[in-house]
């Protein structure tokens, strides 16, 4: 008998159709990976099985019985435990604190007892030691912790509730090989005690390494259940592909030789030795899965993110990106898709938000008006920017027609090169055209591009090249007829190894 049986699953969020008829079946002793593409539902039917979301309609049956859970309390009560994406540490807390946050050993009157919930820590933190590092101690702060402590350090919390079906989202997002491989290791354990797995992750080699049956979803539903030794990766990936495996775009541009940028070795954020080179009126797109260090790069070259090692020249000359101001003044411009974070500011009149970047790089101390309502006009009419007045707040603006203004505020600093962060997040079909055209403009006029889309087709139909980076690494490099669809998902799901491969 089966541990845990999803049946017919359906969840819509308004005019979203998240599940549609999802199933799963996960027996007992088993890793089971659940795999696809960014919003196939595969978090959402992990959720509902966790009591987290409510299912619109379908059944889940537990051991031959059909349950339903109020919340995530219900489902751990039955034996169902969940690693989130969302971590749920609490900075402020000790490290021992979080792993037994509302399960702390009691004294005989009913107070924490301090010692056992430090030695039960040290016990769980022992198992993790090598891939935790020094310092890390039942009485450490975990607002102290580095990014893959943090994960590890989540992952205890919830093995440490000894649930006997444990779901894994992402849970190796964050970590290094062996950090990975020490977690394959506890994996092993609880399927060789009978433990039942749910493992999701976006590296193919890990599903492989560790599976013993995957299921893909994709738009909501199954696509392929099969035993891991049974199908190969190619056969993984198209499946999650489906049939808009072999589209790709033409190239349009002509790129001159000589480089408008290079880089070698950078570190920063999430980077580790990426080096590439962008020539003058060439579009490059930064592909992968999201969050691999791709926000980083942009934001890294503009002076946002702290480079800790490597090089950067700019038209043959070294660049060394000490903050915004500097990048704007060696003519590179921004443009971020989070734009009520790093675009915007909605209380001051849209005029003010066009004209923001020439009058901070040239220091305007007395503002020109009509000479720069004479630079913008063209770019407004060119972006199709709808408003009443240049003088009434940006918050009058739709969504897409803020991020509109951001887009032509940079324009305005006639960049040679541009960085675009996901800048087509939240416009409409007719605006991102027009910056489409725009971009095919500039790059006539020399101008050099780097894009990140969370859009493959995006990145597909405007970009001369697409490098791939994946855990802040570039694996793979696409141009000419290797920008395709499956060419660049089987680089964003392997690992570097198998996407140079």
């Amino acid at each position: 008998m089966p541990s845990l049986v999803a049946r017919g699953i359906r969840k819509r969020y308004g005019g979203v159709v998240a599940l549609d008829g999802a199933e799963l079946t996960l027996e007992r002793g088993e890793v089971h990976a659940l795999i696809g593409s960014n919003g196939c539902g595969k978090s959402t039917l992990c959720k509902i099985i966790t009591g987290a979301v409510g299912a619109d309609a379908g059944e889940l049956i537990l051991d031959g019985r059909a349950v339903s859970f109020a919340g995530p309390a219900d489902a751990v009560a039955a034996g169902i435990d969940m690693f989130y994406q969302e971590l749920s540490l609490i900075p402020a807390m000790t490290v021992a604190e979080n792993i037994y946050l509302g399960r702390e050993p009691l004294t005989r009157l009913g107070l924490v007892d301090r010692a056992a919930l430090r030695a039960q820590a040290a016990a769980a933190i022992a198992e993790f030691g090598e891939a935790l590092g020094l310092g890390v101690d039942p009485d450490a702060a975990v607002s102290d912790l580095s990014a893959d402590q943090r994960q590890i350090i989540e992952i205890l919390k919830v093995l440490a509730r000894q649930a006997r079906i444990i779901i894994f989202d992402e849970a190796t997002a964050a970590l290094d090989r062996h950090q990975v491989g020490i977690l394959f290791e506890h994996l092993t354990r609880l399927r060789s005690d009978g433990r039942s797995i749910i493992f999701i992750s976006h590296r193919i080699d890990e599903v492989f390494a560790i599976a013993d049956r995957v299921t893909v979803m994709r738009n909501g539903g199954n696509v392929m259940t099969r035993r891991i030794a049974e199908v190969t990766r190619d056969e993984v990936v198209t499946a999650m592909v489906g049939d808009t495996q072999l589209t790709r775009s033409e190239a349009h541009h002509r790129p001159r030789p000589e480089p408008a940028l290079r880089v070698e070795g950078l570190d920063a954020g999430k980077l580790a030795g990426v080096s590439m080179t962008l020539r003058r009126g060439e579009i490059v797109g930064l592909g992968g899965l999201h969050g691999q260090g791709q926000s980083d790069f942009l934001r890294a070259l503009y002076g946002v993110v702290p480079i800790r090692s490597g090089t950067i020249e700019i038209g043959g000359k070294a660049f060394d990106p000490k903050g915004p101001l500097a990048a704007m003044r060696q003519s590179l411009a921004y443009v971020s898709g989070e734009r009520t974070r790093f675009g915007i500011m909605a209380i001051r009149p849209i005029f003010e938000n066009l004209v923001l970047t020439l009058l901070v790089r040239d220091r305007h101390v007395v503002v020109a008006r009509r000479r720069l309502e004479a630079t913008i006009s063209p770019i407004i009419a060119r972006l199709a920017l709808k408003f009443s007045s240049l003088a009434a707040p940006a918050s009058d603006l739709s969504g897409g027609n803020q991020q509109k203004v951001v887009i032509a505020r940079m324009l305005a600093a006639r960049p040679t090169i541009l960085l675009l962060d996901d800048p087509t997040k939240g416009i409409d079909l007719g605006a991102k055209a027009d910056l489409y055209g725009i971009m095919d403009d500039l790059c006539a006029q020399d101008v050099s591009i780097l894009l990140y889309s969370t859009d493959d087709k995006e990145l597909l139909s405007v970009c001369d090249r697409i490098v791939v980076l994946n855990g802040g690494r570039i694996v793979a490099e696409l141009a000419g007829d290797e920008r395709t669809e499956l060419a660049l998902y089987r680089a964003a799901y392997a690992s570097g190894t198998d996407a140079s491969a």
